[in-house]
């Protein structure tokens, strides 16, 4: 017995599935105030001659990249199944394009890193003048873009993985003015590829940990905060239940949590019940709200027999 019937829903978390979607116009607009910002620091960035600038500017295209990577999975994923085979739709590619996003900015961090060291052995002329007024627009874009995609942060992995690139490009934005005022003030043009390398080292902290959660949800193990001992203990407290065997616990996307359970009863015991209270325990204390629960009686024999 699963959770199907008995009063009991089966959208497959579309309030959890589609948390990104909540936030899709909020995104849409940090994607435009980034992309005009994009282009003034690619041309501002080669007219100064900053690498810093330059570095900066593909902050933001990673921005962007992410911000397009990140419509487009929602866009894919709140979009209902049609086809027989994607049991749970396309909420998977939400977690994809995250991987894809921590792929990308570690390629833009090797590349920055590397200009940067041939920038410190040969350094050349910078127009610091430029090179502080973009700054300063591209850390006022980078702000309001933050604003924009903090709420939906907390609740989409794919919208934390913009947030979180945005974050670094503000941070990187006020690099690109302290070495444009350091530049501007004491000619020190060291100042330019130095904060461009230590932007690109910025980079690969944050990389690591997005890249590392995509995978751990790829891989479905158990979300970080689920305890799966304390969660068969309690199965096992439900009053009629002897044993809790087959438990799996996976996200299949931001704010999704899944798991499935064989529960063995005694005898007699009301499978119904059983199951509205496993239903209700696995809601309120673990935020589970899909779950796949299968009822046994303690005289059935061969469900325990796990052969994989």
């Amino acid at each position: 017995m699963s959770t199907s019937g008995h009063g009991h829903s089966h959208a497959p978390g579309v309030a959890a599935g589609r948390a990104g979607a909540r936030h899709v116009g909020r995104l849409w607009w940090a994607f435009g105030l980034i992309s005009v910002f994009f282009v003034v620091e690619v041309v501002g960035g080669l007219l100064s001659n900053s690498l810093a600038l330059l570095s900066d500017a593909a902050h933001m295209l990673t921005d962007l990249v992410g911000l397009g990577m990140a419509l487009a999975a929602i866009h894919v994923a709140s979009r209902a199944a049609t086809r027989t085979d994607r049991t749970f739709g396309l909420y998977r590619l939400e977690i994809l394009a995250a991987l894809a996003n921590a792929v990308l900015l570690l390629g833009v961090g090797v590349y920055v890193l590397a200009e940067a060291v041939l920038r410190v052995r040969d350094p050349e002329a910078i127009e610091s003048g430029l090179m502080l007024v973009l700054a300063l627009g591209g850390l006022a874009v980078n702000v309001i873009a933050m604003f924009l995609l903090r709420q939906g942060a907390s609740e989409s992995l794919n919208v934390k993985g913009a947030y979180l690139e945005v974050l670094a490009d503000l941070l990187a934005s006020v690099g690109v003015v302290v070495a444009a005022v350091i530049v501007g003030v004491t000619g020190w043009e060291y100042a330019d590829p130095l904060i461009a390398g230590l932007i690109g080292v910025f980079i690969f902290p944050r990389t690591v940990r997005l890249g590392a959660q995509a995978l751990r949800v790829l891989v479905q193990a158990a979300p970080p905060e689920i305890d799966v001992d304390a969660m068969r203990a309690d199965l096992g407290l439900l009053p009629g239940v002897v044993d809790v065997h087959d438990l799996h616990v996976w996200t299949l996307t931001s704010d999704m949590e899944v798991a499935s359970a064989h529960l063995m009863v005694r005898v007699g015991t009301d499978s119904h019940a059983v199951l509205d209270q496993a239903r209700d325990m696995l809601g309120e204390h673990y935020n589970v709200h899909h779950a796949t629960l299968q009822i046994e009686p303690d005289d059935h024999r061969g469900c325990d027999e796990v052969n994989w």
